[in-house]
């Protein structure tokens, strides 16, 4: 008997539509559209040609959680925007998000080159990017988000449950260099996305405190939590901003 073929793989114009779909039906369950829920397309496993058709999509935020390798994409994305800046389209900047853990050596090309920075979770690292923020005369604060390891994984950064609170306060108090936008939280990796219930929902009280109590100030609003394998769950939690890399971009395979 012949082996069933396999179906086609979805094109990224497909599989970009069908992340959108997926999005909106886990925003319902929450009482919200799927425009609430912003993005990050995460680019590790993305080529600089497929890199272009997302932006020719309209996607405008872009993840990662490797310096050298956002470095190595910068070009062509910066490329793509004088491009269209010339034929008076894609006005809207491309905005590069730092996903990962940041090494102190790093962070002031971090700072040079993106919007948000995902994963403060200590005074001393703030301190750094408050620094690196000033010494480059950004226009803006530095936006960042503070990391909490809810879960308490010793392989994963984030502040402690509790911590969060006072470090926002400190930061907010003393490093005008730095806006605070919100919480960063990862739930274990699990095959059953179900899994990530309680820690996202952990998370979603300690946002929703910290809003009412408005320690983080009036531009706290964003509640980033959510992968390729749990963020319908994690939209359905609360969050509005979710970091999706194999979704978009299937990893390579062995041969």
């Amino acid at each position: 008997m012949p082996e069933a073929e396999s179906p086609p793989l979805m094109d990224l114009p497909e599989r970009y539509r069908t992340l959108h779909d997926r999005i909106e039906a886990a925003a319902a369950k929450d009482g919200r559209a799927g425009s609430d829920v912003r993005l990050v397309a995460v680019t590790k496993f993305a080529t600089d040609d497929q890199i272009r058709e997302l932006l020719d999509l309209g996607h405008r935020d872009l993840g990662e959680n490797r310096l050298q390798v956002m470095e190595a994409h910068a070009e062509t994305v910066a490329d793509w925007q004088e491009r269209h800046a010339l034929i008076g389209a894609g006005e809207e900047t491309v905005r590069w998000h730092f996903i990962g853990g940041l090494q102190r050596n790093k962070i002031k090309s971090v700072c040079r080159s993106c919007r948000l920075i995902h994963s403060v979770d200590n005074l001393r690292l703030a301190e750094e990017i408050d620094k690196a923020s000033a010494n480059l005369g950004r226009s803006e604060p530095m936006e960042v988000l503070i990391q909490v390891n809810i879960a308490g994984e010793k392989q994963k950064g984030g502040c402690p449950p509790g911590a969060e609170g006072p470090l926002i306060e400190v930061i907010t108090d003393e490093y005008p260099d730095i806006r605070i936008r919100g919480l960063m939280c990862m739930a274990p990796l699990s095959d059953n996305p179900e899994d990530a219930r309680p820690v996202f929902e952990q998370a979603r009280e300690m946002f929703e405190t910290i809003r009412r109590l408005g320690t983080g100030g009036p531009s706290f609003d964003i509640l980033s939590m959510g992968m390729t394998n749990d963020f319908e769950v994690a939209v359905e939690c609360g969050s509005n901003l979710i970091r999706v890399g194999s979704a978009l971009f299937p990893p390579p395979t062995d041969a």
